[in-house]
């Protein structure tokens, strides 16, 4: 298996919260928002939200950046993480997987209790 490199950003709004991405995953970004005209100027934004298999789901789309968020830098692109989110992402790695399932972002959360999809897309 190919070593993999985390970037991880800590920022501190009244509280530590830190949120790593693979190369892999901040490549993929980059190439994102490279080709994705509704890209141009925002940040990456990392969200749970309720759904998916297992009770949450994990979100990731390209936006301005709110009052409210955690503003991460992360090997030359910004993360944003509102407060809720953050609550369940704190330590948690985004990575970019190509597998025999198809192509996507899966999260590794310490913060998942229970069983979790094998998808990598939503947890309990």
């Amino acid at each position: 298996m190919a070593s993999t490199t985390l970037n991880t950003a800590t920022v501190s709004v009244q509280e530590t919260f830190a949120l790593s991405l693979t190369d892999r995953a901040v490549d993929k970004v980059k190439d994102f928002a490279a080709k994705m005209p509704d890209a141009g100027g925002k940040a990456l934004r990392v969200f749970v939200q309720a759904g998916g298999c297992s009770g949450f789901q994990y979100g990731f789309t390209f936006d301005d950046a709110k009052e409210t968020d955690h503003v991460l830098a992360v090997s030359g692109i910004q993360v944003l993480v509102d407060k809720t989110s953050a609550m369940k992402l704190n330590g948690a790695t985004v990575d970019w997987i190509e597998d025999f399932r198809g192509a996507g972002f899966s999260v590794e959360n310490p913060n998942a209790t229970g069983g979790g999809c094998g998808c990598g897309k939503s947890f309990a």
